[in-house]
């Protein structure tokens, strides 16, 4: 799809208008006037992104263009049901999900996805109402949803079994899987030429002395892809939950087209819908803390965004935005081998944190890659 922004004119134009009034960003659309992607438009397209955890830039590209479509659909404005090929998606699925989860059925995250887990908590619900079980919500599972109304609160059921999971699983890194997703160089309009080279060297080489640390500590650890073209943010999340792993670090450079942007960001799941992955935010926040304490880059904090990188993997992921590779003193600072020494030193000391749970902690920027292996019982 084309990419829409100030000045456009057009039919999409008029549909982006259209879905941007219902949601109450815009003025009821005038039928007899054309259809711009006026001031207006911009500063409500903006809006929209923020809320729904998007980069803000004013552009309808494909990312954006989709969320508008899926923020279009009501519950009960459609039938739906388990598609393997093309997953239906929206807010009409995110509110199934709510309710189903509300309900005890749906343990999944409320991702407005209707994936397999979905179709399997529709059927439950169907199945103990006298339902025809077939997973397909329709006028009658609605109407059946809709008598029964909320009969169950409390904390999130993802939640809950994300947090046991890590609990369980004891403090010691040996034996974690984690999958680390260097970014690729030249997949930003910021980055080309040079740029995008120096950019993929820096989080390749990022990647690996992160990999070593991790290997040292006794985890398992895999890449994303194999540095040969760009994949995008939904192959990277499919390699992830193929191959099963505990957590997920991607990371990136960040963009921007003012040089003096500068710092470091992580960000993790979260939607409008209020869901958000407990554990991808703990490890952010972690990540965060650690790499400001250890640095001199500037703290941007940390986010939710619905990336698909974020939204797609089954398992907590934080994405790190290591620096602005637009900035020279960012730049400088990254190509820095000690530097970036530090920042690998960093994740793996915020990856620790989160499976200590609280307990045998030190404050944040004074655990050491030493202090790590001993605890470990292994050395480097």
């Amino acid at each position: 799809m084309r990419i829409y922004r100030l000045g456009d004119e057009g039919s999409v134009i008029s549909e982006i208008r259209t879905i941007l009034a219902n949601r109450g960003l815009l003025p009821t659309p005038d039928p007899d006037q054309p259809a711009a992607f006026d001031e207006a438009c911009d500063h409500a397209v903006r809006a929209f992104q923020q809320e729904r955890g998007l980069i803000v830039d004013g552009i309808v590209g494909p990312a954006t263009y989709r969320v508008l479509r899926e923020s279009s659909y009501q519950l009960g404005a459609r039938i739906l049901l388990y598609r393997l090929s093309a997953p239906m998606a929206g807010d009409d699925v995110a509110t199934l999900q709510s309710r189903l989860q509300n309900l005890g059925y749906y343990t999944g995250l409320v991702d407005g996805t209707f994936a397999e887990s979905t179709h399997n908590a529709v059927c439950l619900y169907q199945s103990e109402y006298g339902l025809a079980s077939d997973g397909i919500c329709g006028p009658s599972t609605l109407r059946s949803l809709e008598r029964l109304g909320i009969r169950v609160t409390g904390g999130s059921p993802y939640a809950i079994r994300q947090e046991e999971h890590v609990r369980s699983s004891g403090p010691q890194l040996a034996g974690k899987r984690v999958l680390i997703d260097p970014g690729s160089g030249g997949a930003h309009e910021f980055s080309t030429g040079a740029m995008a080279d120096f950019e993929s060297k820096i989080l390749w080489d990022l990647a690996s002395r992160l990999e070593r640390r991790m290997a040292a500590a006794g985890m398992e650890t895999f890449l994303s892809h194999d540095g040969h073209g760009t994949p995008t943010d939904e192959d990277r999340a499919r390699v992830a939950n193929q191959v099963g792993v505990d957590l997920t670090i991607s990371l990136r450079c960040a963009h921007y087209s003012n040089e003096r942007a500068h710092g470091v960001t992580t960000f993790y799941f979260g939607n409008s819908h209020g869901s958000f992955s407990t554990i991808g935010r703990e490890l952010a926040q972690f990540i965060q803390r650690e790499i400001v304490a250890r640095t001199k880059l500037l703290d941007c904090r940390t986010h939710e965004r619905t990336w698909e990188i974020l939204r797609l993997t089954k398992m907590p992921v934080a994405l790190i935005d290591v620096g602005y590779i637009t900035n020279s003193a960012d730049a400088a600072l990254l190509n820095d081998p000690q530097a970036r020494d530090t920042i690998a030193e960093a994740i793996l000391v915020a990856v620790k944190r989160v499976y200590l749970l609280g307990e045998n902690d030190q404050p944040t920027g004074t655990y050491t890659f030493a202090d790590l292996l001993a605890a470990e019982g292994t050395n480097y």
